[in-house]
């Protein structure tokens, strides 16, 4: 194929008529797709529905501490759960507390606590003149709206391959008492797949930063999400910062959110003795302990890390069709043309695409224009602003396949037509 760079006027003008046509008669199709979250289908839903019989009789309800779990007790959560989800995020069931179903909630109720009480002492974030906060971008657009809610000055680092650029990262944190924190998706990172290389991870847990209360937000959500059975490797950050003397420097997030039932699944934190008795001091406040019930429904379906692991295969069987459908249809239809690149992620839920410098808020808008809804561009950068407007997230996981492969033809068609429209502005 022609790059589209390469084609005169005349031909751009030609191609554009065509490319319209084509557009008319999909949006005749009145149709109603979305491709902009990364929501679980029915069927993967449907994966985990005999958790629901999991404890049908009373003789079932007590944990392994022997307590009853419709009752009060146990504020760090069941001990079995403690070691599931302790397993799943490789710590030490020590290590870890149980929360609610959102590890989102549990993020914003840490800058929240951050902002109100201060980080293990320290003075309290709301009494400062400036608190800052690093931003890996493109990333996730809803810790960009929690720090975003709070007033905290976002910064955006560049991500590369590897991670966040971390030459930038050592120095800012290194230089400014302001900064206070960092978002991270370090495994199959929210958009653009990547998982942090180990050098990038030991980088971070050496960061020396200047203020005592600067913490890594490090939100392991797709740490078991795997596409292939080639998986991608992350290196424990935990035990990385204690080897750098650093064990106080990260919070380590993490959920069943897209393991057993998105909205009610079980989420948890991962951090340092002296983070985490921080954190039980205003949480034995906020409430008498989250639900057993739940926490122990998960450990009786799962059983154990390997019984998650089974689990997430079959995941990744209704996955991976669909990520391999889009990354065909692009390769096929716009592959050299010049006008877009992709990533082809080995697990997650997300695939990240390029445009041309200036097109992305015009491709979402014309995919909508004819029945595909994506995520907002720009979402994926602090404030909802992408210097460049080029980076769109493709959610693919939602979808049924057929539904799939005509909203990716139709934003192959957008990606097409908007391209040619800004080269013939140029």
């Amino acid at each position: 194929m022609t790059p589209y760079r390469e084609l005169n006027k005349e031909q751009l003008q030609v191609l554009k008529a065509q490319l319209e046509k084509e557009f008319e008669e999909v949006k005749a199709k009145g149709l109603n797709l979305d491709m902009s979250r990364g929501k679980p289908s029915k069927k993967q839903l449907e994966l985990a529905m005999d958790m629901l019989e999991e404890l049908k009789s009373t003789d079932k309800l007590k944990c392994e501490a022997g307590i009853d779990c419709r009752n009060y007790g146990l504020l760090e959560g069941i001990p079995e759960a403690r070691r599931l989800l302790g397993a799943m995020t490789e710590v030490t069931p020590d290590k870890i507390i149980i929360f609610g179903n959102s590890s989102l909630n549990v993020m914003f109720d840490t800058i929240s606590r951050s902002m109100t009480h201060g980080v293990c002492g320290n003075t309290p974030w709301c009494k400062l003149d400036k608190v800052k906060f690093l931003c890996p971008a493109p990333g996730y657009d809803r810790h960009f709206k929690i720090t975003e809610y709070f007033g905290i000055e976002m910064i955006t680092v560049p991500m590369t391959p590897t991670g966040p650029d971390m030459d930038i990262v050592e120095k800012l944190v290194s230089s400014d008492d302001a900064i206070k924190g960092i978002w991270c998706v370090p495994k199959y990172s929210n958009p653009q797949g990547i998982t942090y290389s180990e050098e990038t991870v030991k980088r971070f847990a050496r960061l020396k930063p200047a203020a005592p209360d600067f913490r890594i937000f490090w939100d392991n959500a797709y740490c078991i999400h795997h596409l292939y059975e080639e998986k991608d490797f992350l290196l424990e950050i935990l035990e990385e910062c204690e080897k750098a003397g650093n064990p106080d420097l990260a919070y380590k997030f993490l959920s069943t959110s897209k393991v057993s039932f998105p909205g009610s699944g079980i989420a948890a934190v991962a951090a340092s003795p002296r983070n985490l008795e921080d954190i039980k001091k205003h949480m034995s406040i906020q409430t008498i302990g989250h639900d057993k019930i739940n926490q122990l429904r998960h450990v009786r379906f799962f059983k154990d890390i390997d019984g998650m692991h089974e689990h997430m295969k079959k995941h990744a069987e209704i996955l991976r069709p669909k990520f391999e459908a889009v990354e065909n249809t692009l390769e096929k239809e716009i592959g050299g043309l010049g006008i877009g690149e992709w990533t082809n992620p080995k697990g997650g839920y997300f695939i990240s695409f390029e445009s041309m410098e200036g097109c992305a808020k015009a491709i979402v808008a014309k995919a909508a224009e004819a029945g595909v809804k994506m995520t907002d561009a720009g979402a994926t950068y602090p404030y909802g602003k992408d210097p460049h407007d080029s980076n769109i997230r493709i959610a693919p996981s939602f979808p049924t396949l057929e539904e799939l492969q005509t909203a990716t033809e139709i934003f192959v068609l957008s990606v097409k037509l908007v391209s040619v429209e800004k080269l013939l502005a140029e």
